[in-house]
């Protein structure tokens, strides 16, 4: 038995592993793409603040994952081991690819695999949380899209982008460029905390939940290995999503950052385990419609008239750059009287090769830990 549960500690820490390499780039690729911090400084910000969200409201996540979906006593140190192995299998092959999954739709998927196996899935809690991962989408798109009609320009404006070529830190920088950077790497500590609220627990949630390991351990288990997993592995991640991805300004990247965080921070808190990739997402083009929109009224942006919707309307304000804050620029037109030709493609933004890899890897990666852990599940004496 003693063996069996040093292979679930090593399994529980492969996903952890796994997980640091998904979720550290979402959460600094921004920071590093724009040369405010190095990789280094990076992943060992991610390991801080990932312990934090974990330790504080990421407690609420594992009970629900250790025994809202299926019942705590059919987590045996078998049956966790083979759920933490499809978690683990699934996200390595997304982090292989250099491309960031949901760990959250992926470990609730392999979860509810050895439930429908069982025929012990809890069929409300799954329900309260694909609830959740419907509303929360919605939710963040919509406030982004008010920010993005109505405050989108004057935050652009007083945003400072901190370049590669001088050091946001140095002596010959200005308070507005310090100032820009302290808020790009508050936003990736914000991100990471909130990844520890909701991702601590799909590293160890089985384990916890089948009395092997106690809370306490379990949260420090994960801290550790998405840490080792934040040095290593994300380094392939944090350069697809800080620099082949997309383009988006970091006006617009702060926006998301914080529209995200918060919502799966506070899903989280009431026990939700949810995707902030899907979620940033939503924020994404929730700011492009309102920033796109500004060429119109509301109620012609309403029905559709009018409106030259594209997240590419993102790209439309330029924010000063290093070496330019003190050239704010002019005040953005009142809405209605910008033009739809001053919105940028949507193309613009987004590199529509990588974009396809992406969308496509993060449905296929949850799909791929469900339907491999009801199969063992089912086929298979572990239970």
């Amino acid at each position: 038995m003693e063996v069996l549960l040093l292979v679930g500690i090593v399994v529980a820490a492969f996903v952890g592993y796994n997980i640091g390499g998904a979720t550290t780039a979402p959460a600094f690729g921004p920071a590093v793409g724009a040369g405010v911090l190095s990789k280094l400084m990076a992943a060992a910000l991610m390991t801080v603040f990932f312990f934090v969200g974990g330790w504080t409201i990421g407690r609420e996540v594992i009970d629900t994952l250790g025994e809202g979906i299926v019942p705590a006593e059919f987590f045996t140190l078998q049956a966790s081991i083979v759920v933490l192995f499809f978690i683990g299998f699934a996200l390595f092959i997304s982090n292989s690819f250099g491309v960031p999954a949901s760990t959250s739709m992926t470990a609730v998927g392999s979860i509810a695999g050895l439930g429908l196996a069982t025929g012990t899935l809890n069929w409300e809690t799954m329900g309260r949380i694909v609830s959740w991962w419907i509303v929360a989408p919605i939710v963040a798109f919509w406030i982004s899209g008010v920010i993005g009609r109505y405050f989108y320009p004057t935050i652009n404006e007083w945003v400072a982008i901190p370049s590669s070529e001088r050091n946001p830190f140095g002596e010959e920088a200005s308070r507005r460029e310090l100032g820009g950077a302290l808020v790009v790497i508050g936003i990736g500590c914000l991100m990471a905390f909130s990844s520890g609220a909701s991702n601590a627990a799909n590293a160890v949630a089985p384990l916890v939940g089948s009395g092997e390991l106690s809370m306490d351990a379990g949260v420090i288990l994960a801290s550790v290995a998405v840490g080792i997993g934040a040095f290593t592995i994300a380094r392939k991640t944090l350069d697809t999503m800080g620099n082949d991805l997309t383009e988006l300004p970091l006006t617009a990247a702060i926006v998301v950052a914080i529209v995200s965080a918060t919502a799966t921070a506070a899903l989280a808190a009431i026990g939700i385990p949810a995707s902030f990739v899907i979620i940033a997402t939503m924020s994404i083009v929730g700011l492009g419609w309102g920033r796109a929109t500004r060429t119109t009224t509301a109620r012609d942006a309403v029905r559709g008239e009018g409106t030259n919707v594209s997240v590419g309307a993102l790209a439309a304000d330029e924010a000063p750059t290093v070496g330019d804050a003190e050239h704010r620029g002019a005040h953005a037109p009142p809405i209605g009287e910008e033009e739809p030709e001053d919105i940028p493609a949507a193309s613009d933004l987004f590199d529509p090769e990588t974009t396809g890899r992406v969308i496509l890897l993060q449905n296929f990666v949850p799909a791929l830990a469900t339907v491999g852990a009801f199969l063992v599940f089912r086929f298979l004496p572990v239970v």
